[in-house]
């Protein structure tokens, strides 16, 4: 057996059996090794980023790494921006990175490069295979380091010499590595949490987010906003959460400094569960980078590897509210739908893709400025997921669709992209098709970075001139998405009223692989 097998026949044992890969001749061996080995699904992407951002997208929806296969420190480094992201959504991921033979790095060959710097640029564990027969220890060591809690970015770098030397034994069956287990929550902080909103529920807020805006976490926090008349809300960004009708009405802080300080600024106290104290996105001239006012008190009731659910459990408990019910978000009403001939806006595709969010659904969304009404729009449509990017590195929509499609191929997969960002890994759309996904992407073309023509006001530069102006648009010429979607194998067509984007939508939700649906707005 060779190194590779025994680092496929590892992943494989250990439970990582999806890979996005994008492999060069470094990673010949280990490809050749995956023909050989059964039990991985190998998906193709035709860039780094797509591979590292479907695996952040995957391990959302399925709760386990999957690998990436990438190509050197150039490779790597093509993968970084999504890896950002993900190791701002705690999720695990194993990136198996080939590099030069070992006695071909003093050559110094053109992609010779620092691979472990830039491994650990964004990575929390890396490693270095030492020998073909450490294979499987090295395998083992960055798939448990992924299944951390909360998740790691792990990558274990593969010298090609390793990979194809032949060693005497074989691989070891170890069987899954399973999630580290959760820390529980002290006693003392639980009943802290407790005193703090008896006596003064109404003025305190309840913020989630990481594993606390789902499942029954979610459901033992209405219960104590019920019971005790606190706030509960989720972060702006989180890495899943689960809403719609019947679930806890769970509004999320908006993205601008001066909206999210007009609503914490009534809270006096704060319970953050799976969240960090409020700060601003950027620093702005004569603006607060911490949006709560100074005398706020803060306290952290379960922080990223606490057990949030029996922290909020516990709580519950506390203040005897197990049995009270939550209030839940109700179907939205027919009347706030808007007429078939109206202009699409935020506020009209919001109100139509309430009504169009099939039952269990996974909603990816990097709408950006498009989607900052889809918040309060959305919250009472049919039970689904809804996936935010952790990061702020855009480019991360279109990959994560195709990595909860993969996690979840029973389930409808909505993709809510800006034009610009969608730009930097338009790539996915080909491994949509090629795998068959059931991926419906919604592409709001407003021809122009219409969040960064926002900033430019907020952040005090002034009035944009023609060479800034040029700088915030991207028309001239403008991107054709029916022809860009055309040219990856993905079925498209374009809406430009309520009308048409709602034939759209259900004749894509019911295609049941990919399309592109391109809304002028």
């Amino acid at each position: 057996m060779n190194g590779a097998e025994a680092l496929a026949h590892t992943l494989v044992d250990a439970g990582v059996d999806v890979l996005f890969a994008n492999p060069g001749t470094s990673e010949m061996h280990f490809v050749a090794a995956l023909d050989r080995v059964a039990g991985m699904r190998c998906v193709l992407t035709l860039f780094e980023g797509v591979a590292t951002g479907a695996a952040d997208g995957y391990f959302r929806i399925a709760r386990r790494p999957a690998g990436t296969l990438l190509h050197l420190g150039p490779g790597l480094a093509n993968g970084l921006a999504n890896l950002h992201n993900a190791r701002k959504a705690h999720s695990g991921i194993v990136n198996v990175v080939g590099d030069h033979a070992t006695a071909h790095l003093a050559l110094d060959a053109p992609l010779t490069s620092d691979l472990a710097a830039v491994a650990r640029s964004m990575s929390h564990w890396v490693g270095t295979v030492p020998a073909a027969a450490e294979m499987a220890r090295m395998g083992r060591a960055a798939v448990a380091a992924a299944q951390s809690r909360p998740g790691q970015v792990a990558t274990l770098i593969l010298p090609a010499d390793k990979a194809w030397s032949e060693f005497d034994g074989e691989a070891p069956a170890l069987g899954p590595v399973g999630p580290a287990a959760l820390e529980a929550v002290a006693p003392d902080t639980v009943e802290q949490a407790a005193a703090l909103l008896r006596e003064h529920g109404a003025s305190t807020l309840l913020l989630l987010g990481g594993p606390a805006v789902r499942g029954d976490a979610l459901q033992w926090a209405g219960r104590i906003a019920a019971a005790t008349g606190c706030a509960v809300m989720s972060e702006l960004y989180a890495e899943c959460i689960e809403r719609g009708a019947g679930r806890v009405a769970l509004p999320r802080l908006p993205y601008a400094v001066d909206a999210a300080m007009s609503i914490l600024r009534r809270f006096r106290r704060i319970v953050l569960v799976g969240a960090a104290a409020p700060v601003a996105f950027f620093a702005y001239p004569d603006k607060p980078g911490r949006l709560t006012a100074p005398d706020t008190e803060i306290l952290a009731l379960a922080r990223r590897g606490n057990n949030m659910e029996d922290a909020l459990r516990r709580l519950c408990e506390a203040l005897d509210a197990v049995y009270v019910p939550y209030l839940a978000c109700e179907l939205p009403s027919p009347s706030v739908l808007p007429a078939e001939t109206d202009a699409l806006n935020s506020d009209t595709i919001g109100a139509l893709l309430s009504t169009l969010i099939p039952e269990h659904a996974i909603v990816v969304d990097e709408a950006v400025t498009t989607g900052r009404g889809f918040d309060a729009a959305t919250r009472n449509a049919a039970p689904h997921d809804w996936l935010t990017i952790m990061g702020g590195s855009i480019g991360y929509g279109l990959p994560a669709a195709v990595g909860a499609a993969m996690a979840a191929p029973d389930r409808k997969v909505i993709a809510l992209e800006g034009d610009g960002s969608a730009m930097y890994t338009l790539q996915a759309l080909w491994t949509m098709a090629r795998e068959q996904l059931d991926v419906t992407v919604i592409v709001f073309a407003n021809r122009r970075y219409q969040i960064l023509e926002g900033e430019f006001s907020r952040i005090g530069a002034g009035v944009p001139g023609k060479r800034a102006a040029g700088m915030l648009t991207i028309g001239g010429p403008d991107l054709q998405w029916v022809a860009l979607a055309a040219g990856h194998g993905v079925p498209a067509c374009r809406a430009a009223n309520v009308a048409e984007l709602r034939k759209a939508i259900r004749h894509a939700l019911a295609s049941g692989g990919p399309s592109l649906i391109e809304v002028l707005c």
